[in-house]
């Protein structure tokens, strides 16, 4: 696979605590020179990117990364990205309530979250590091029934990424309206080509453009 056909799949992401400006600014500069899908980055930098660097589709995360703020919050966070110019929102789910089976929470919570985005697209954080294989299952469900338009593995902040197997377990269990993202801990060229051969729309790393062209990446998010 030519990296020319992996960079339009890739969510170019920043999203350390101690991101600065001109870091901000490289990764929306090799965006625009590598054509990615997409930079992903902090809510308080959406702004800025959108002001300086128009033609790019920003990307931002909301109750991000332990996703247990309180629903109104998401739906704020949401709303205020989209205001700053988001193009695009990625949202942790509460894994307290996957904890306690309460999925029929879990899938108001999206649903109310993807009414805030209106036509902007919501891409659903599930943390598959936490979970065991039947609340994947259960999740891919109410991700789908909520009307999101991604399920996305991980946050890139917990104690594991993306695996191969949680993209073929959601291949059987989402609804046809829902794609697919892989997060974290992706390393190298063969690692992308995997997820994309398996159907993945996105993957969010911030290692692409060191991994593609240097043929090697820290496996950092």
């Amino acid at each position: 696979m030519e990296n020319k056909d992996i960079f339009p799949h890739i969510d170019h992401t920043l999203l350390r605590p101690t991101s600065t400006q001109a870091e901000i600014d490289k990764l929306c500069e090799e965006a625009l020179k590598y054509n990615t899908a997409s930079v992903c980055i902090p809510p308080c930098y959406v702004a800025y990117v959108r002001k300086t660097y128009k033609e790019l589709k920003i990307c931002t995360v909301i109750g991000f990364p332990l996703g247990y703020s309180a629903s109104a919050v998401k739906c704020f966070e949401a709303q205020q990205a989209i205001k700053d110019g988001a193009d695009e929102v990625d949202m942790v789910i509460n894994i307290c309530d996957v904890k306690n089976g309460r999925f029929d929470v879990i899938e108001a919570e999206i649903a109310a979250v993807k009414r805030s985005c209106g036509e902007s697209v919501l891409k659903v954080i599930i943390e598959t590091c936490y979970l065991t294989e039947d609340e994947k299952i259960k999740l891919c469900g109410a991700v789908t029934r909520a009307g999101a338009d991604y399920i996305k593995t991980s946050t890139g902040f917990g104690t594991d990424g993306a695996k191969i197997e949680d993209i073929r377990l959601f291949k059987q269990h989402i609804g046809d309206n829902v794609k697919m993202k892989a997060a974290g801990g992706v390393k190298t060229k063969a690692d992308l080509e995997m997820f994309l051969n398996e159907g993945c729309e996105r993957i969010g790393t911030s290692s692409a453009v060191k991994l593609l062209l240097d043929g090697e990446s820290n496996g950092g998010y």
